[in-house]
């Protein structure tokens, strides 16, 4: 049975960690976070021990020309207070609020995109969704285990 997620609104979030430019074809995603992780208590002022894994795409590319090379933005962060005492080499950023299509995903990354394209390509416009362009991110708890079968993460996809 496919995954049905749950709608959320929520205010913006400010996060502080590390971005770099990527694409699913040369993913360089692991590499920032080996970084990230063991200067990620250098942030003062965060709300919680849960990281967010943050993706920012171009607006003027529709999602369905999206391929392996299309480049996005891609985050490792924490939710903060404030913006006060950023370590050096990290940046802030505010994740905009409003309203997602929310779900828990469980397991590797091979059904983590499947699930993706379900929801944003079939329940989205079944039930009156559309994309909104806002950022992507998932929230990385105390069941996230990375790569791991009984690994579970929050996954937020921004709706309008």
């Amino acid at each position: 049975m496919p995954v049905i997620p749950q709608i959320k609104a929520i205010p913006s979030k400010k996060i502080v960690g590390m971005r770099i430019t990527t694409s699913s074809a040369n993913d360089s995603t692991p590499a920032m976070w080996r970084q990230f992780m063991p200067r990620r208590k250098e942030i003062i002022n965060t709300l919680s021990d849960e990281l967010i894994s943050m993706q920012v795409f171009d607006a003027s590319i529709p999602f369905s020309d999206f391929d392996a090379n299309t480049q996005f933005t891609n985050w490792a962060a924490v939710e903060v207070n404030d913006f006060n005492g950023v370590p050096q080499a990290m940046e802030t950023h505010t994740i905009q609020g409003g309203k997602y299509a929310v779900y828990m995903h469980k397991g590797d990354f091979k059904h983590y995109f499947e699930t993706r394209q379900y929801i944003m390509g079939t329940w989205l416009p079944k039930n009156g969704y559309q994309l909104d362009d806002r950022e992507y991110f998932e929230i990385l708890g105390e069941r996230y285990k990375n790569g791991h079968p009984e690994s579970e993460e929050e996954v937020w996809i921004p709706i309008k």
